[in-house]
């Protein structure tokens, strides 16, 4: 579910390296993705914030008629029911004549949360009224609790068809009709999912907990929770070894790229020899906002009187993206992964430097205590000084090895 205004600023991107189409935010973030394997079923739901439009039919009349006619693909419409029947069939009599495909009916009122039983007597009703196919939701807690009750509670709602949030969550293998699986096989094979098409981690680990749900006080739940990457879930559920395995075909599939567009556009083969390379992206929410790694790089290089970084980027014609070489104590380190912007670059290629080191690089939970406490020197200060020095002790170091995102030799797109 995604507000309409975010995919609006967003860029259609082809993502060749993962074979996906992502829609991308001005701050690079990518807040849709999909694939190939999923055309012909994903369900795009957007709007308001829940069930804000409820409150305004003429509204929703408006957004639905206008989509109806601009676009060939099915449109549908999902609320949740109003305080009176009355009301909640003239709603879906008027939405019913923009046109739409099918209508999803969540069986509960606007404030009611999932403890409250979904009334399944009132979307009968709308069954009962229109002539469109009615989706019945809401049955997860009190009625879905293996596949035999999905038709369970079609036949009580008399909808067409069943809508399944909650339950599918929790296990999505609601859906095979020979029962459910163990968790912890969906689980792996969801992490593998998520490896594979580089979900970001935050948004895995929190399907991840409400899947565990009563078992997040576990010892494998407690080592989730405290996961702060992709790669410390996948160590949590035994996946480390298939982590390392995509990295390596991450970047054999990033290289193949480059080399083709160079070929493409004519651009000489550069000699990166001697040049330390790692898989990175910078992704500014993994930070504070006063802090990057840039900054962290710029502190360390005063710290140890080295000369201040140089950055070297390089923009590629074919695509417009950017790649940086920041060059430290006469050693440079660069990011395999082309970036969006000069600036995105520059920080990829300083977390490279500083993961190469072992330093910390800011984030969220890892920061240096010198960016936060440090004052402005005065000009005449020695920003190698004794003040200095004892910011830098061996604890402000951190050590996590880092590995890139790709897919492994056992494809997680196999399976059920």
């Amino acid at each position: 579910e995604l507000i309409d205004l975010k995919m609006i600023q967003c860029k259609r991107v082809v993502n060749e390296v993962l074979s996906t189409v992502d829609f991308v935010a001005p701050d690079d973030r990518v807040v849709f993705r999909t694939c190939e394997r999923e055309q012909n079923r994903v369900v795009f739901q957007m709007g308001g914030m829940g069930a804000a439009l409820l409150s305004d039919p003429d509204k929703i009349e408006k957004i639905l008629s206008t989509l109806v006619k601009g676009t060939r693909i099915p449109v549908t419409c999902k609320i949740r029911i109003l305080p009176s029947l009355e009301d909640t069939l003239s709603l879906v009599k008027r939405i019913e004549r923009t046109g739409i495909a099918a209508i999803a009916v969540h069986g509960r009122k606007r404030e009611e949360r999932p403890q409250h039983p979904v009334s399944c007597e009132v979307i009968k009703a709308i069954s009962d009224t229109l002539s469109i196919p009615v989706i019945a939701n809401g049955g997860s807690h009190d009625h879905i609790q293996q596949y035999s009750d999905i038709e369970d509670f079609r036949q009580a709602t008399a909808a067409s068809s069943v809508m399944v949030a909650r339950a599918a969550m929790w296990n999505p293998s609601i859906f095979l009709k020979e029962g459910l699986r163990p968790l912890e096989e969906v689980m792996q094979k969801y992490i593998r999912y998520a490896v594979q098409y580089d979900n970001h981690y935050t948004n895995t680990k929190y399907c991840l907990c409400q899947m565990l749900r009563e078992q997040l006080e576990s010892p494998q739940g407690r080592l989730l929770h405290a996961a702060q990457s992709s790669r410390e879930i996948c160590e949590a559920f035994g996946l480390g070894a298939f982590y390392e395995e995509t990295t390596q075909e991450l970047d054999a599939q990033q290289a193949r790229l480059s080399a083709k567009t160079s070929e493409e556009t004519g651009e000489p083969a550069e000699d990166t020899s001697g040049v330390i390379k790692m898989a990175i992206k910078f992704d500014r929410r993994a930070y504070p906002a006063q802090i990057t790694p840039k900054m962290c790089l710029l502190e360390w290089c005063r710290r140890e009187k080295l000369a201040q970084p140089v950055y070297e980027t390089v923009q590629r014609p074919l695509d417009r993206l950017f790649s940086s070489i920041v060059t430290v104590a006469e050693q440079k380190y660069q990011s395999t992964l082309w970036d969006k912007s000069k600036k995105l670059a520059e920080q990829a290629a300083a977390i490279v430097c500083l993961r190469s080191q072992g330093l910390p690089e800011g984030r969220l939970g890892e920061e240096s205590p010198s960016l936060h406490k440090r004052k402005r020197e005065a000009p005449d200060q020695d920003p190698g000084g004794p003040r200095a020095q004892e910011l830098a002790q061996p604890g402000d170091l951190c050590k996590k090895p880092f590995v890139a995102l790709g897919s492994g030799e056992e494809s997680p797109l196999e399976g059920w």
